[in-house]
């Protein structure tokens, strides 16, 4: 027997079409859709640090994981299902998902989930609870066999047993099932493949076995096989009870089918400890118990392809990425879906990685052209509408800012391009340009330093050129931002001159008016700015030194050679910041005046220096 040289917690099953795989911090599902292409979604699950104490207790941590694989097993395979159907994405949507889109809010895929989910729950309950009471109610009422004893209760549970091999049999006619069967085997071979320390090859994961000690199949053969022992620990009460009260007929069947109902989480619980035991040993001592389990699982694995075997081990490999890299990003498939469930699902991914959960509405609100305001309606967004929003979501969670990924923004009511080559304007600027529009006067020269991506420059020309003349502009160190401030003027019809120049030192002229958003973070706080700011605006623009205030100094020590008598400069500020800048400029400048004007917020924003 080749010994397993690595241990791994994940585990998996087939699902349609495809695998699934769950590790410690994330369940992957990979499917190979309808036109032969490979999908996956990733998704976040409570890493076991940070999970309830009950999961470490024996025997209740079996209950909770039964439970816990159920549900996210049944998601996994109700997403799948869902994911592997293709469809021409300019192909309108039928009548009838339409109107029930329209009318209930819900899309024809939900009822069949809906609808399979309800079948499968009364299948195993009528099959392997209800059935096996009743043939063995049968039994006993014509032998000599007493209902609820040992023999009854032995009787009963092989019935299970044949019910259950029944079942797996008559499975294997369906073509689609005995396909489900090979996914089960490259998600065995996969994991064996890992365990026994060979890379994930598709030729190394061929050579492994398609059974392993930790299967669902085993899982329920012991479930199967321990419940003949505690139904009938719990019969022999129960049948005092019966012959104590005058108890019986469907009065007692009923009592003993509540009393099994009740009894299953502590089946589960044993079941899961004995599984979790048999797989810590490799030992031959152990086959004969792990036989059984091994015998039922020829029958639910197949050889798979090697197609099959791809989706393993992409699967595979993204669950231990998860698991290895909290940053691993959550991905999801491409499907018909419900509004509100989407945008649920998008700020939570936001909030596991510190991104704002407002971007989720802002890029479903632009994508879908519906106010931020209504997005609290439900509406089914389509798979073409699905795919354009999570084609930025998942641009989104790398890091990069939204603005960037969109490509624009919207700044005092103008339109600009922004990306990687300047700052994003923020709404706080806004502040900036209103001050500079009150005080502009028709003849007069404007000045913007540190112009980045033109916002400011653009929108005081804009704005003041519908009912002045006024000359504006525009300086920055950086020829690549300049670049982008020149777009942006074109795109907005501004006239604007442009000046590469660090500061002062390529501008000629003075000037009525000089406005400036300089980078004002201090050095030392640049590395705990938010990652989308820290590592994709331009730190050029971010950096003011030590306390921050370098540019500001360096404005102070030249402006007065290029401001006009009686003209102004105007100078957005961080928080904290204003009255230090003050000092600043009536240390080294002949200023008369000097305020502070505070944005919308309350924070000191723009200091007026006046001349």
């Amino acid at each position: 027997m080749k010994k397993k040289t690595n241990r791994t917690y994940i585990g998996g099953q087939a699902v349609i079409q495809g695998v699934m795989m769950r590790g410690k911090s994330g369940m992957a599902t990979v499917v190979r859709d309808d036109g032969g292409a490979l999908r996956t979604e990733a998704l976040r699950i409570t890493p076991p640090e940070k999970r309830s104490v009950w999961t470490r207790i024996p025997v209740v941590r079996g209950v909770i994981n039964f439970v816990s694989s159920l549900v996210l097993g049944m998601k996994a395979l109700t997403r799948s299902a869902e994911a592997v159907i293709t469809e021409d994405e300019e192909t309108p949507p039928s009548k009838l998902n339409k109107w029930l889109a329209d009318h209930l809010k819900i899309s024809a895929s939900d009822i069949l989930s809906f609808i399979s989910v309800l079948i499968g729950v009364v299948l195993a309950l009528a099959l392997f609870l209800f059935l096996p009471q009743y043939l063995s109610g049968l039994i006993a009422r014509n032998t000599s066999v007493t209902e609820g004893g040992i023999w009854y209760c032995v009787i009963e549970g092989a019935m299970r047993l044949v019910i259950f091999l029944l079942y797996i049999l008559f499975t294997l006619c369906f073509k689609s099932l005995r396909e489900t069967y090979k996914y089960h085997g490259a998600e065995h071979k996969t994991i064996n493949c890992y365990e026994y320390g060979m890379p994930l090859t598709v030729e190394n994961v061929k050579k492994c076995s398609r059974l392993h000690d930790r299967c669902g199949t085993t899982f329920i053969f012991l479930v199967l096989f321990i419940s003949i022992a505690v139904f009938a620990l719990v019969g022999w009460p129960l049948n005092l009870m019966y012959s104590h009260f005058g108890i019986e007929g469907i009065w007692q069947r009923l009592i003993s089918l509540l009393a099994k109902l009740i009894c299953l989480p502590i089946v589960a619980g044993v079941s899961y400890e004995i599984l979790k035991f048999l797989a810590l040993f490799q030992t031959p001592l152990l086959l004969p118990l792990k036989a059984p389990g091994y015998l039922m699982q020829c029958l639910t694995t197949k050889e798979p392809d090697d197609g099959m075997i791809e989706c393993a081990i992409r699967a595979f490999r993204k669950a231990y990425e998860m698991d290895e890299d909290p940053e691993s990003p959550e991905i999801y498939f491409v499907t018909e879906t419900k509004l509100l469930k989407l945008l649920s699902d998008m700020k939570r991914s936001f909030r596991g990685r510190e991104i704002d959960e407002a971007d989720a509405e802002w890029i479903v609100s632009l994508t879908l052209n519906i106010p931020r305001s209504e997005l609290g309606k439900e509406r089914v967004v389509s798979r073409a509408e699905c795919a354009k929003i999570l084609e930025i979501f998942e641009k989104r969670l790398t890091g990069r800012p939204l603005w960037y990924i969109i490509g624009d923004t919207e700044f005092y009511g103008y339109k600009f391009n922004v990306d990687e080559r300047a700052l994003i304007p923020r709404p706080e600027t806004e502040e900036l340009v209103r001050e500079a529009l009150a005080f502009v006067k028709n003849g007069d020269s404007v000045l913007d330093l540190c112009t980045g991506s033109g916002a400011v420059a653009v929108a005081i020309a804009c704005e003041a050129g519908k009912d002045r003349t006024v000359s504006v502009t525009a300086a920055d160190i950086s020829a690549e931002a300049l670049a982008l401030a020149r777009e942006n003027a074109r795109l907005n019809k501004a006239n604007v001159n442009f000046v590469e120049s660090d500061l002062f030192k390529g501008v000629r002229g003075k000037f009525n008016l000089i406005t400036a958003n300089p980078p004002y973070i201090k050095h030392k706080e640049i590395e705990t700015l938010p990652r989308e700011v820290r590592d994709f605006e331009p730190r050029i623009a971010l950096d003011g030194g030590e306390d921050g205030l370098d540019f500001y100094r360096a404005i102070a020590e030249k402006v007065s050679r290029y401001i006009a008598r009686g003209g102004m400069v105007m100078l957005e500020c961080g928080e904290g910041q204003a009255q230090e800048i003050v000092r600043i400029f009536r240390s080294a400048t002949r200023c008369d005046f000097a305020m502070v004007v505070k944005d919308l917020a309350g924070v000191e924003r723009v200091v007026k220096i006046g001349f």
